[in-house]
């Protein structure tokens, strides 16, 4: 296990400015965690005020990444961070954007829940969308702790189960083709449910490309592009580097 350690400076003041930056991420990681699970729940028990509660909560999360964003402008210009401090820092404007995004997601299936709720439940009560967002919270929860412990090899684990959510996406897209095909009075339900699912898919997507961030503040590689599901971690040092194309700046 690769990790990687921020308490390096002799200004015990910037230490603590990067350690409040992360800190600030983590809280709102778990902002974004709670509204994920009160959405799927809202869903799963047919809750419409829970899901429109979600919807409505939805500002939090943009008001935290506008903050934390504000906090990076401002280390970076009145601390002028180098190497592996830019790194983290670039990692962490791109970590705040895919949780903005999964907020929104999460927005999404809370308006979603308040719709299928006043509509006739299925006898599985959507186990499967159940299954597919106990799946993706997993994978939200393991990011935001290998961001924590700055393991990338926790977030290597991590990355590779976006494949089984995507083919969880795929199951549940078939069967719900076939319901209304059986069933043309079900197809408002089941559109419904097929969105939420997508919702559940871009989730796992976010949870992917925050790993990727991980890695790429504990190795200094961007493995984005690249098959996770092949790599290791001792693999990760030998990726090279794009370069810009010469003929593209012309």
């Amino acid at each position: 296990m690769q990790t990687t350690d921020l308490t390096h400076h002799i200004s015990r003041q910037f230490n603590k400015d990067l350690e409040n930056l992360r800190n600030s991420v983590l809280a709102m990681g778990g902002l974004v965690e709670s509204q994920l699970a009160s959405a799927i729940e809202a869903v799963v028990s047919g809750n419409s005020e829970l899901g429109l509660r979600v919807a409505h909560d939805d500002y939090k999360v943009n008001h935290a990444e506008v903050a934390i964003d504000e906090e990076c402008s401002r280390i970076i210009a009145t601390r002028g961070p180098t190497a592996s401090d830019l790194r983290l820092i670039v990692a962490v404007i791109k970590t705040i954007t895919d949780l903005e995004r999964i907020g929104d997601e999460a927005e999404k299936i809370g308006f979603l829940a308040s719709k299928l709720a006043n509509m006739d439940r299925p006898r599985g009560s959507y186990r499967e969308l159940k299954s597919m967002g106990g799946h993706v919270q997993r994978m939200v929860k393991g990011a935001m702790d290998a961001f924590a412990r700055l393991d990338a090899e926790a977030a290597l684990e991590i990355a590779r189960e976006d494949e089984q959510v995507d083919h969880e996406y795929e199951t549940i897209q078939r069967n719900c083709i076939t319901f209304m095909m059986e069933d043309p009075r079900s197809i408002k339900r089941v559109m419904n449910v097929t969105w939420a699912a997508r919702s559940l898919e871009r989730i796992g997507d976010h949870a992917k490309n925050i790993c990727e961030y991980v890695i790429y503040m504990v190795h200094g590689k961007d493995v984005r592009h690249t098959d996770v599901s092949a790599l290791t971690v001792d693999q990760i040092d030998t990726i090279d580097v794009p370069r810009i194309d010469p003929e593209l700046k012309r």
